[in-house]
């Protein structure tokens, strides 16, 4: 059984979809979840949500992208409460196009969320759990860190998101952190429900499990590598992907 009491998360774009379940899942164990996002309503909707159910949440509006408010995600929560045991880095965005047909607007877009917010969340994350000697990060990266026609910015944003959780998991591993990354597949979320049928079918068909995740698979294994019995697993990749191949 997991048992998250008394630890406190931080799951930045928290406010809909995969971190939605992700802020469900681990505030359902004990732990006090922050859910960070750009979307104020969201926030309050899924902190009452939780609340509502017998969790502990609050919110915090915050754009990962800014150096500045994510410093202040991280350091405003552990004034708070005393310390951040876990951080989930979440908060992401796609800018799909052929790369010839690419913009550097949306080339920077996407790297500057899903690459560099990773980085501006987990900086001040790693010096405040180097002075806990104690805590978890688990990074969200992609299948499509392996390569997916159309998403050259995604793609590579998500492959550096692979590269930092490794480098960090071996700085920060004698200090009693773990750093992990899980790389959802086809996942059922507003943004892949909106992918026409015909392209629904063919990521299906892609599936060993016939069928696609829920984002309830994806924060089960967040759960687990959060709490205590995940202790010794660092520097990983895990797909939750029911078996896709690219």
């Amino acid at each position: 059984m997991i048992d998250l009491t008394g630890k406190v998360a931080i799951v930045t774009g928290g406010g809909r979809g995969l971190g939605e379940a992700i802020a469900r899942k681990l505030s359902s164990l004990g732990a006090h979840t922050v859910i960070s996002d750009l979307n104020k309503e969201a926030i309050e909707q899924v902190v009452e949500n939780i609340n509502s159910s017998g969790g502990e949440a609050s919110g915090f509006v915050s754009d990962v992208a800014n150096e500045e408010e994510a410093a202040r995600l991280i350091n405003e929560t552990a004034e708070r409460h005393g310390k951040v045991d876990i951080l989930v880095n979440n908060a992401g965005i796609n800018r799909d196009a052929m790369l010839h047909k690419m913009s550097l607007e949306q080339w920077r877009q996407v790297l500057d969320v899903n690459i560099t917010g990773v980085f501006n969340t987990m900086q001040p994350a790693s010096i405040q759990m180097r002075k806990q000697e104690q805590g978890a990060i688990i990074n969200i990266s992609s299948a499509s860190w392996m390569g997916n026609v159309g998403q050259a910015n995604y793609a590579a944003a998500k492959a550096g998101v692979v590269g930092l959780t490794k480098t960090a998991s071996k700085e920060l591993g004698r200090k009693g952190v773990t750093v992990n990354a899980i790389c959802p597949g086809f996942i059922e979320t507003d943004m892949t429900r909106a992918v026409p049928e015909k392209v629904w079918d063919m990521m299906v068909g892609k599936i060993s499990m016939g069928r696609a995740g829920q984002p309830e698979d994806v924060a089960n294994c967040i759960a687990f590598l959060a709490s205590d019995q995940a202790n010794y697993i660092t520097g990983e990749v895990i797909n939750v992907g029911g078996g896709m191949v690219l």
